[in-house]
């Protein structure tokens, strides 16, 4: 049997609750969490002293004063919107690796020991060049191997790849998923493991397998010890909450994704609330949404 843990990715908070004790007081008092996935868009990594050390301070009594574990850090949206480790132009991978230094730096201040998120896209040249796309993905592979290392040096146990929605953005396949993880962890100083999201599988082009959420997690399940959890028509990334409006049309059952998980042969996973609303949405909208996916869930871990 695996042994589930329900949290949640704290991007819900970015812009409207950017002070950790009001996120924490959110997440504790609000949802009932206990797990807290730490969103990079709330403190970048880049962010000069004294703030840095401010924001990390109030981070870390914001969790003692409310019971809050963090399990992990994550990028968010402000570095998805970066091609990261494959730019196409070699100065800004070298930046793009100086920035996930910077974030192995934060995690190990406070006191985590998992990182990761979103790490490369490909630009469309790129992408559709054979020679240039085996480039940038043996150059992919050599920086996380390098990262890995780094994260060993810092304490950290294990870095987290998420597998993303476009096929510009490896791994988007199955297949694709297991070949990158055999290649990175062959010289890896922690190992690199999966964070699936049950919403990414809407790629443009891929086999219909790879547009089934549970065979992701049937198969690559014990590979990801964290999941996203997100409701979603299956059509696009939409990161809606689960209440019953969007319930109604989504393809995302907690039964199916615990048994898939199951089936993997997972230990131990983190199910963590991926919802991103609307920058317009009402801030009590944002809240009463959160609360009933947490209760939602709550029912079935």
């Amino acid at each position: 049997m695996t042994e589930f843990h329900l949290g949640i990715n704290n991007c819900f908070a970015v812009k409207r609750w950017p002070l950790a004790e009001n996120w924490a007081e959110i997440c504790a008092k609000d949802l009932g969490l206990k797990w807290v996935q730490f969103s990079f868009d709330l403190l970048d990594p880049r962010t000069t002293q004294p703030a840095w050390s401010w924001m990390v301070t109030e981070t870390l009594e914001a969790m003692k004063a409310h019971g809050l574990t963090i399990h992990s850090t994550f990028t968010g949206l402000a570095a998805y919107s970066f091609n990261l480790l494959t730019h196409p132009n070699p100065g800004m991978r070298i930046d793009a690796v100086d920035w996930f230094v910077k974030a192995i730096g934060v995690t190990a201040r406070l006191n985590v020991k998992v990182t990761g998120g979103h790490l490369a896209a490909q630009s469309y040249p790129d992408y559709r060049d054979d020679q240039r796309r085996r480039l940038m993905e043996d150059t992919l592979v050599e920086n996380l191997r390098f990262l890995s290392s780094w994260a060993a040096g810092m304490k950290l146990e294990m870095l987290l790849w998420e597998p993303m929605p476009l096929l510009r953005e490896t791994p988007c396949t199955i297949s694709d998923a297991k070949r990158l993880l055999t290649r990175v962890n062959a010289g890896a100083g922690v190992p690199v493991k999966l964070a699936i999201d049950t919403g990414h599988q809407c790629t443009v082009g891929v086999e219909a397998r790879d547009l089934d959420t549970y065979a992701w997690l049937r198969e690559l399940g014990s590979e990801s010890p964290v999941v996203h959890v997100q409701q979603t028509d299956g059509k696009g990334d939409r990161h809606w909450p689960f209440t019953k409006r969007y319930n109604d049309v989504g393809v995302t059952q907690p039964e199916k994704v615990i048994d898939a998980i199951e089936a993997s042969g997972a230990k131990e996973v983190y199910l963590m609330l991926e919802i991103i609303h609307a920058f317009e949405a009402p801030e009590d909208q944002v809240l009463e949404e959160l609360k009933e996916s947490a209760r939602y869930w709550g029912d079935f871990v």
